[in-house]
């Protein structure tokens, strides 16, 4: 079994990057893999309790990242500064999450086989 990471850095109502990253998280954990996310930047915008997507525009793919769990991909970690960046805690979150400060952040992904950035 690999150690992947996937990172989102991305703004999840720019383009497809957010549900690209879930879409690889899923393919990775259906082979068995070792899969942990990383949402750093606007990408922890993708993980705000009560969007609006009509509103937005764009396709509820925000209810799938909840499943997350369902598929083994336990290991969810949010950039700590980013966090603060968009006003948001934890407790703000869709799933739990384990937030990173920047060394943190460089320490998984030290401990990676793969790194998916998205």
């Amino acid at each position: 079994m690999k150690n992947v990471l996937v990172m989102s850095q991305s703004s999840p109502f720019d383009e497809l990057n957010t549900r690209d990253a879930l879409d690889m998280a899923l393919i990775f954990a259906a082979v068995d893999q070792n899969i942990s996310w990383l949402f750093s930047g606007p990408a922890v915008l993708a993980l705000k309790h009560n969007q609006s997507t009509p509103q937005l525009g764009v396709k509820d793919f925000f209810k799938n990242i909840k499943t997350l769990e369902i598929y083994e991909v336990e290991n969810i970690y949010v950039c700590e500064k980013s966090l603060l960046d968009y006003n948001l805690s934890k407790s703000q979150l869709i799933i739990d999450s384990t937030s990173l400060n920047y060394t943190e952040q460089q320490q998984l992904i030290g401990q990676q086989d793969f790194v998916v950035n998205l």
